[in-house]
């Protein structure tokens, strides 16, 4: 613990006390949480970011999008409308936030719904489209006025919540006693070099309960796909940028953008990395940055790399036209799990959605 962190103590003292006495309130029945009698999956986090939950939310789709009629709700973080609205071909970040606005361009087959209210969203959602099977709730864990049937806790493993402190002094949206109301947790991020002995000192540590299930994910990268094009460029994988020694740009707006910094740093000669904060808006004025740092790169093979999130926000009349012609490639991520995990979290959420649905005819 630095300086700073024991300064802002007793400013976490006073959020921890507010936040636990919202959640007994939930708790004691003084506010109340609604349950819904269909699969509703909540994938969320205890702290304020950067865990992950866009590609796990990903992969839930993936998996069950093929067999049911799926939607996904969010808050719509960033955009500057308010109020239930659902995504089409033509939303942008600014209406209903990048991760709904990638989650509608990836999957156009599926509903995506924002909305602050997430019971509101729910009603909304089965009473506009009431062929929905499953809703999936991006970002939820502290929404307790929405009880799911089944509550997924993604932590970090570079900083797990068991060793991260409450807000402002660290990351914790609240105290990490919330994780109780989690039925599966997933340690996420895990690197390449992960091994049995650290999986075994980690949940030690997590300790799980009973009821819940603890599994083991990792990043895994796919090739560049440009910008301009939204395809991959014919044998421009990212070895052919290594092979050719290229410099890069990387331009993020994430929570946690050290991962993707390390990733391109061992495939690439030199990175220059231009960071903004997460869910960043990004500007006209931030272009001119871009194209000042892409052209302070001597190597004339260079090119700039972000990520899918932040190429959901480039993509604004003005903006594109002063970024055009740059080489701007996206690295799209999906999530892959370590030994059987993967089996078993599949296992767990179709006997779940079969529960549910059994409950249901009855």
């Amino acid at each position: 613990m630095n300086f700073s962190q024991i300064l802002l103590l007793p400013a976490s003292l006073l959020y921890g006390t507010i936040v636990w006495l919202r959640n007994k309130f939930y708790d004691w029945g003084f506010f109340s949480s609604r349950e819904f009698d269909f699969p509703v999956i909540s994938v969320g986090n205890l702290t304020s970011g950067g865990s992950g939950k866009t590609p796990h939310t990903e992969y839930l789709i993936k998996i069950l999008k093929e067999n049911h009629k799926i939607a996904t709700l969010s808050r719509g973080y960033g955009r500057n409308t308010g109020g239930f609205l659902v995504a089409n071909g033509n939303s942008s970040s600014s209406e209903i936030g990048d991760e709904p606005k990638q989650y509608s361009k990836k999957f156009p087959e599926i509903i995506v719904a924002v909305d602050e209210s997430r019971v509101h969203g729910i009603k909304k959602i089965k009473k506009e489209f009431p062929e929905t099977e499953i809703v999936l709730l991006d970002d939820a864990f502290q929404h307790r006025a929405v009880k799911p049937g089944m509550n997924i806790l993604l932590t970090d493993y570079s900083k797990p919540y068991y060793e991260d402190l409450l807000l402002p002094s660290g990351n914790l949206r609240e105290s990490n006693k919330g994780r109780v109301r989690a039925d599966v947790i997933i340690v996420t991020k895990t690197p390449d070099n992960f091994t049995h002995v650290e999986r075994r000192l980690i949940t030690k540590k997590i300790n799980a309960l009973p009821h819940q299930h603890l599994y083991f994910s990792f990043i895994r990268y796919g090739n560049p796909i440009s910008f301009w094009e939204k395809k991959e460029i014919g044998g421009k994988e990212l070895n052919y940028f290594s092979k050719n020694n290229y410099s890069a740009v990387l331009l993020t707006g994430i929570a946690n953008p050290k991962p993707l910094e390390d990733f391109l740093k061992k495939n690439l000669k030199e990175v220059s990395p231009l960071h903004f904060r997460d869910h960043h808006e990004y500007t006209l004025v931030d272009m001119y940055k871009l194209k000042e740092a892409f052209s302070k790169i001597e190597n004339s093979n260079k090119v700039i790399f972000t990520t899918e999130k932040d190429a959901m926000r480039l993509e604004k009349p003005g903006m594109l036209e002063l970024i055009n012609g740059l080489p701007i490639f996206y690295l799209p991520i999906e999530i892959a799990f370590r030994d059987n995990d993967e089996e078993e979290l599949r296992k767990q959420v179709q006997d779940f959605l079969r529960s549910k649905i059994t409950i249901n005819k009855h």
